[in-house]
């Protein structure tokens, strides 16, 4: 600690966090090192559940402003919850706390591995408890370098197959609403005449979220959102993913993903891309082992695969295996000053 530092830490009695920064595919994660109490809690949910209730005024300092913005996101590493287990994960966001995250556990791989933060037991079988369940992660390496994460998902499955809402100043509109980790309401856009002209770029993203918002508002309003073997807490709608076709040579599709408090996914979105797999497998659309490229409004990209069939209850269910990068992009020491009116966030988009 440098000698500047160390003389404002006693004058004021502000504290420190320490994260490492990173993103997957675009999409941030900010992976708190230290100055976060020890989550207390047999599982994972109960972790989560901790930190949503107990200490959220640091959630809000590290995802909002002035020290992240409206779309920042953020992970929280604990013990795992399970005795075979390598790590536990908490996700964080504008709102509040994820149940799983496709681009968090490619990031956290990542960094967790190139910075000395996990020491599993096996690199190519990396077992990770999350609010969702159980996921197994695979890191390439070459030397010290992660290249590339392949990680083995919760169960998905579709929940409502062409649901029909009505969506105010859109009218009706067709969706599929799924779990890949989190549930969303899927959109094709070659679907519903009432969406033509909306474009998946970064350039849309005011009306992406505009109409986002609706959708998953509407869908909140028509339909029960509950898992069929899973806590009460697994039961949200997270957000609206639109699809539409991409012209990108070897790439399946496009997604925009509206999650949480209006924020957008810079990836394609790993749970998003999940419950993708599940979609067109109920289809017939996509045989067990087949990879689909998915992009972003980025133009960033994961692959994803079915690798598996299996049930949620009564569900058929599958086995989605999604493959991504990450990379570090800064290491960084944060003060929250008590006597700071605005150090606890604000948001003013």
């Amino acid at each position: 600690m440098s000698d500047l530092l160390a003389r404002h830490l006693a004058r004021s009695g502000t504290s420190v966090v320490e994260t490492i920064d990173s993103h997957a595919a675009g999409e941030p994660l900010r992976v708190v090192v230290s100055g976060y109490p020890e989550l207390p809690g047999a599982t994972i949910l109960e972790k989560r559940r901790a930190a949503r209730d107990r200490w959220d005024h640091l959630r809000r300092a590290l995802m909002l402003e002035p020290r992240g913005h409206r779309d920042m996101y953020g992970c929280l590493i604990t013990g795992p919850a399970t005795a075979d287990g390598d790590l536990g994960v908490v996700f964080l966001h504008n709102e509040g706390y994820s149940t799983m995250c496709g681009h968090g556990i490619v990031a956290v791989v990542t960094v967790g591995l190139e910075c000395g933060l996990i020491s599993p037991r096996d690199p190519g079988a990396i077992r990770i408890d999350t609010p969702a369940g159980r996921v197994v992660a695979r890191a390439y390496l070459e030397g010290e370098r992660v290249t590339a994460v392949s990680f083995r998902n919760v169960p998905s499955f579709v929940l409502h197959h062409d649901l029909e809402v009505a969506v105010d100043g859109i009218g009706r509109v067709r969706c599929d609403v799924a779990f890949g980790g989190a549930f969303y309401a899927f959109v094709e856009l070659t679907c519903n005449p009432e969406l033509e002209g909306l474009e998946l770029s970064s350039d849309r993203c005011a009306s992406i979220i505009e109409l986002g918002r609706r959708i998953s508002a509407a869908v909140r309003e028509t339909v029960e959102i509950a898992h069929p073997e899973g806590d009460a807490d697994l039961g949200f709608l997270y957000g609206t993913i639109f699809v539409a076709p991409s012209a990108a040579a070897g790439v399946h599709s496009r997604n925009a993903c509206v999650f949480a408090d209006g924020q957008v996914d810079r990836s394609p979105t790993g749970t998003g891309v999940s419950a993708r797999a599940a979609i067109h497998h109920a289809r017939g659309e996509v045989a067990l082992g087949e990879t689909l490229v998915i992009e972003s409004v980025i133009g960033s990209r994961f692959e994803v695969r079915a690798v598996a069939e299996t049930t949620v209850g009564e569900r058929t269910a599958v086995i989605a295996e999604v493959t991504g990068s990450a990379f570090v992009v800064g290491h960084n020491r944060w003060l929250v000053d008590p006597e700071d009116p605005l150090g606890r966030g604000f948001l003013l988009r």
